[in-house]
């Protein structure tokens, strides 16, 4: 903490500076951006060699144009200047006596004349990087000392600095100009050299951290004086805020400095809340601090026009185009978690709900609203602070968000009964029950979300107090999220399935191997793929107790080839699965419990065959995998030891209690209500045992015609291996896992050689994947028509 220090003269109190650096993640970004783009135009190079040879050969035509002696003495002029002009600079910044980042520069010019000169030993052989000169030899991929220059004065900091920032500009214009004239660059090289430097300044300034200068002595003073405060003590209380004693019994103010310090805090952490949230105000460190600041003065403003008590502003001023100051009016008080339980009155409650309606009648949004933002003075009144993110002429979901948000804030202290009796007292229960929908610990402050953690039942305590009296009224959540995590990791599993797709195209030329498949293997391979899909409503209908039609259920198997495409695999079949059993009267209780049953049974099925045939493969002499079936069972007894073993510790049996609770409550019950239909039992796990078999068939139908004869086990334990794994993938059908699970698989169980186990793979994803995608598209329109999803 700073120290307060006051001379003798009684005009200057003298706060004694806290000087640090700061890492702004603009920098990192910034930093991210360039060597990105130095990535792309390498790429560039690479790939698009044509397009990048015909631009060399236009600019080489204009420089033609330029006479010799005009040329040369543009390249002397560029040459001089850039050793010039950083001297300058730095002779200025000593003389100003602001020479502390000329270490940072210098450091940014060493990285950025090495990654250059790595280039030039790297890019060497790129002939779009490169030309021939007269004397034989060949120019360097990244043009002179445009990187190191450029990388000293952007690290050294020429923001705030107009004249400087010209000068670089048309220093480094005519040192490009010059290159392309004389013959020693490339358009691509001189666009590379820009890149290098700036990116290395940005990594640098990132890594050392930018420096931050708190007010001097005189500054913090001088700029309150000049805007109307008559300073007489300063005191730091934390970092970045002041509290200010003024002259003449005049009232104290709390005094915010606005700098590059305040900008970053919490920036990262703003920025993903913006991604994954519709709501999420703009990050503080996106806006220049200009804006920043209006932004502030204009919000407090408008809140005291509207007759809220709220932080009365005073003054503000700006330092430099860095730092700006906001004085307001210092309000002492307690926050809301600082009072006693004997404290929080109702009429305590009550005064805060309507500081909030003041706010909704003037359609400003608070957007911060929790415990911390309520602050009692000391004759009881409450005030809201903590507007800086608030916003003018909201719309109707951020109100309602600020009346959710208060909702909660409140309910955690005194509980869901009080804090939406009082709510409705002011607001009246519609507004109250408009805002239970947006109750979701994502739109919620962080503190409040903090403090949810240990309250799991606090949102449902609150739907159920506000709904009481009116259990109809329907509440559905809405969608404030734009980005979830799982769109990520999906997202990320879709960019590696991709590379993993090409790698297994491109790995080697199946093309010729399905061109020349036998037509009459195809077409039983086609013909198992269709007879599939009644093999999964049978297993579907088979667990459903009461009475499907036929007909509708195939369009629904059908219809989820077309689910499967825009969601993980298994997942949207599951959805549309349970959607059409509600739709066809089912209640949701038993249509879950339903579609949980089939895939339980299902999985069960399915480790059943891949045992058996898993055994048949091992059994087979001449098959890859040749096991004793001694050696079965003890791996069978190994284990069947390590499962009774893991029972015995605590953790994992309470684990599975968890798992299995839903299937004791939900699913058990279904299964003894099938117990009663053994027809339709029977059925389902018929259906359920052919969608395998079919789909094994028809693989194994796919490699014979590839014209390769592997045994019939290998081909079900590849798939019914492969298949499962890869589908695990969270992409769409499991692409990109399952094509390389089942070609290795293959490969290795078949044996097949590497072509050829692609091919079929092919096939059968073709067969299976990509041909039922229209049909299932038809299928699922079709029942949307009927209103049958």
């Amino acid at each position: 903490m700073a120290t307060v220090i006051q001379d003798e003269s009684p005009t200057l109190v003298r706060v004694v500076p806290e000087n640090g650096r700061v890492r702004h993640p603009a920098a990192l970004i910034r930093c991210l951006v360039g060597f990105t783009a130095v990535g792309l135009t390498l790429l560039l190079a690479v790939g698009a060699r044509g397009m990048a040879d015909g631009l060399e050969t236009d600019m080489a035509q204009g420089a033609g144009l330029v006479p010799g002696a005009l040329g040369r003495f543009v390249g002397v002029v560029s040459a001089v200047a850039l050793l010039l002009l950083p001297l300058a600079f730095t002779v200025e910044r000593l003389v100003r006596g602001a020479g502390r980042r000329l270490t940072d520069g210098v450091l940014a010019a060493v990285l950025g004349y090495g990654l250059a000169y790595g280039l030039d030993l790297a890019a060497g052989g790129l002939t779009a990087l490169t030309h021939a000169t007269p004397g034989g030899g060949r120019t360097d991929p990244v043009y002179g000392y445009l990187a190191p220059v450029l990388a000293f004065m952007a690290a050294t900091g020429t923001y705030g600095l107009p004249r400087w920032r010209t000068a670089l500009g048309s220093t480094l214009a005519t040192a490009c100009l010059s290159g392309l004239v004389t013959g020693y660059a490339t358009p691509l090289s001189l666009v590379l050299s820009l890149l290098v430097g700036w990116a290395s300044a940005h990594a640098t300034v990132y890594a050392l951290g930018s420096p931050t200068c708190r007010p001097t002595p005189g500054q913090l003073l001088h700029t309150l004086g000049q805007a109307g405060v008559r300073p007489l003590l300063a005191r730091q209380t934390e970092p970045g805020r002041y509290l200010v004693t003024q002259r003449d019994g005049r009232p104290d103010l709390d005094v915010l400095l606005l700098d590059r310090h305040a900008q970053a805090t919490d920036l990262f952490a703003h920025l993903w809340r913006l991604l994954r949230l519709r709501t999420a105000p703009r990050p503080r460190g996106l806006r220049p601090l200009r804006t920043g600041l209006e932004h502030e003065a204009l919000l407090a403003y408008a809140v005291t026009a509207a007759g809220v008590r709220t932080r009365e502003l005073v003054s503000t001023a700006e330092f430099d185009p860095g730092r700006a100051l906001v004085a307001y009016r210092h309000l002492p008080g307690r926050a809301l978690p600082d009072l006693a339980d004997e404290e929080l009155t109702d009429g305590l409650l009550t005064d805060a709900w309507r500081q909030l309606l003041l706010l909704q009648r003037r359609r400003i949004a608070h957007r911060a609203l929790a415990s911390d933002s309520l602050l009692v003075g000391p004759d009881g009144a409450v005030h809201l602070v903590n507007l800086a993110d608030g916003e003018i002429a909201a719309g109707e979901l951020l109100l309602r968000l600020d009346i959710a948000g208060l909702l909660a804030a409140l309910a955690l202290r005194v509980g869901a009964e009080r804090a939406v009796a009082t709510g409705i007292a002011v607001l009246g229960g519609d507004a109250v029950r408009a805002a239970l929908p947006l109750l979701q610990p994502i739109a919620l402050p962080q503190c409040t979300r903090a403090e949810l953690k240990g309250r799991p039942g606090a949102l449902g305590a609150i739907r159920e107090a506000a709904l009481r009296g009116q259990p109809e009224l329907p509440v559905q959540p809405v969608r404030l999220e734009r980005l979830r995590p799982r769109t990520v990791l999906t997202v990320a599993a879709a960019m590696l399935a991709g590379y993993l797709l090409l790698e297994f195209l491109f790995s080697s030329n199946p093309v010729s191997a399905v061109a020349g498949a036998d037509p009459l293997w195809l077409a039983l391979a086609a013909g198992a793929a269709v007879l599939s899909y009644p093999a999964a409503t049978l297993g579907f209908i088979g667990f459903v107790p009461e009475r499907l039609r036929f007909r509708p259920a195939l369009a629904a198997q059908l219809a989820g080839s077309f689910a499967g495409l825009v969601s993980p695999s298994g997942v949207g079949g599951v959805a549309l699965n349970t959607r059409f059993l509600q739709c066809s009267g089912v209640p949701t209780a038993q249509a879950l419990s339903s579609v949980g049953a089939s895939q339980l049974i299902g999985l069960a099925l399915h480790m059943l065959q891949l045992a058996f045939f898993f055994t048949l493969l091992g059994r087979d002499p001449g098959s890859a995998l040749n096991l004793h079936p001694a050696v079965l069972a003890t791996g069978a007894a190994i284990a069947a030891v390590l499962a009774v073993s893991a029972f015995a510790v605590p953790w994992v049996r309470r684990r599975l209690a968890g798992l299995l609770g839903p299937l004791r409550a939900e699913i058990l019950p279904r299964l003894l209500d099938l117990f009663q239909q053994p027809g339709k039992l029977a059925a389902g796990v018929a259906g359920q045992l052919l969608v395998s078999m079919t789909k094994v068939f028809c693989l194994y139908c796919c490699t014979l015609a590839v014209s390769r004869r592997p045994g019939f086990p290998s081909v079900a334990v590849t798939f019914l291996g492969g298949n499962a794994a890869g589908s695990a993938l969270p992409t769409p059908g499991g692409v990109g896992g399952v094509e390389s699970l089942l070609s290795g698989g293959l490969m290795q169980f078949g044996p097949m050689d590497q072509g050829a186990a692609i091919a079929a793979v092919l096939l059968f994803r073709l067969l299976t994947f990509l041909l039922p995608i229209l049909p299932g598209w038809a299928a699922f329109a079709w029942l949307q028509r009927r209103k049958a999803l």
